[in-house]
């Protein structure tokens, strides 16, 4: 059987806070859940199949696929729970995409949410780590990336300003994203004058912890049309782990073959090869990236291949990532933002989607067309998905 090709015909996200007391998990979910069904103009009987995530091991919960019913739609229904660190919202949107494209599923949801107001996030990260070697240094995920942070400036000469514009840009992004969790206008010397973390990584340079859910519906080429939104067409999908490639995710990203984020480079040569994305910078026309932190959204630029290596600080302060530069990249404000685990992944494809649609309200970059969204997480885990408003040819998987 040929792959089917598969469209996003539906977006739904709530609002993302620090928050939110007035509901819980199951009402959180379907909140989200209605307004995608809304959105795709379908009730819960058009669902043929529903993907949900979260980082359960976060709050201390287990089982969300099946107590989260009433909220999600699911009863009855086959359902799927995904759960992959940092990535899982991006990692249920490959499922629920791998559903549709195989062809057993014409409409399938795909769930992502967090209550990280009800977790314990440094308590259960610090088990990722190797209890001898590690866990001593690494107490949650802000140590780790902070060693990230001090390699890259280490070998490129990149400074804590340069981190600090990518901060700027998010942020003030932010501010024409009414769903977003921190709306907020910074210039450099706030951010650089916001408190450490681990050094370089400043409170400023860091996402929030965000309650929040996003759902997204998927549709098979042989219904999409019968939609009131055009498709947003899934051209392609990548994902790679570190764990294949080097034996620490943190201490050893540089490893032999000079690449630079393993993880991240292997899936975007795959993809890239897949979708014939062979000068990124100037063939997406927005990017929506999984950047946890100011720091990354300088040396993924340089994985993704928007530029050369330790070419991303130049980049960055050359506007071409602004709104109204080259490719503007978050439109929505992006993780440093919202961070609602489960969701920011599954968030970050929602954005995309909406972007090429025309939908994306005061967030809407003119004219795009086709864009880039990535997830980020577990253990160095990265996921990638290209995303258009042309049907492509064929799902290359």
């Amino acid at each position: 059987m040929a792959a089917k090709r598969v469209g996003i015909v539906g977006v739904g996200m709530t609002l993302q806070s620090s928050a939110r007391r007035d509901v819980y998990g199951i009402e959180l979910i379907n909140e989200a859940v209605r307004a995608a069904l809304d959105d795709a103009r379908m009730t819960r009987k058009d669902i043929d199949a529903i993907v949900i995530g979260n980082m359960d091991h976060f709050e201390g919960i287990n089982y969300v696929d099946t107590w989260s019913v009433d909220g999600s739609g699911a009863l009855g229904k086959p359902i799927m729970k995904m759960t992959t660190g940092g990535t899982t919202g991006s990692t249920v949107a490959m499922g629920a995409y791998y559903h549709v494209a195989s062809g057993m599923f014409d409409r399938v949801l795909a769930i992502g949410w967090e209550k990280n107001s009800e977790s314990d996030t440094t308590g259960a990260i610090i088990t990722a780590f190797d209890p001898f070697w590690d866990r001593p240094t690494f107490g949650g995920a802000v140590a780790g990336l902070a060693l990230e942070a001090t390699q890259y400036m280490a070998e490129t000469g990149a400074t804590e300003e340069d981190a600090a514009y990518v901060a700027v840009r998010d942020r003030k992004n932010a501010l024409n994203n009414p769903y977003a969790h921190l709306r907020m206008e910074l210039n450099i010397e706030a951010i650089m004058g916001t408190p450490y973390l681990a050094w370089p990584v400043k409170l400023g340079d860091m996402c929030p912890r965000t309650d929040g859910a996003c759902a997204v519906v998927f549709a098979s080429e042989d219904i999409a049309g019968d939609f009131p939104n055009a498709p947003a067409w899934v051209h392609g999908v990548a994902d790679r782990h570190l764990w294949a490639y080097t034996s620490d995710p943190y201490v050893n990203q540089h490893v032999k073959g000079g690449t630079w984020f393993p993880a991240m480079e292997r899936a975007t040569a795959e993809l890239y090869g897949k979708v014939g994305i062979t000068d990124p910078l100037e063939q997406f026309d927005v990017a929506e990236l999984y950047l946890p932190y100011s720091f990354a959204g300088l040396r993924y630029m340089e994985s993704l291949g928007f530029c050369e290596r330790a070419g991303a600080p130049a980049l960055v302060r050359s506007g071409a990532t602004d709104m109204g530069g080259k490719c503007p990249v978050n439109p929505s404000g992006g993780v440093l933002s919202s961070n609602a685990i489960g969701a920011t992944g599954l968030l970050r494809v929602a954005e995309a989607a909406l972007q090429v649609q025309g939908r994306a309200g005061d967030r809407q970059v003119p004219g795009a067309s086709l864009a880039l969204a990535t997830g980020f997480g577990g253990c160095y885990w990265s996921d990638e998905l290209v995303i258009g408003i042309e049907k492509p040819e064929r799902n290359r998987g």
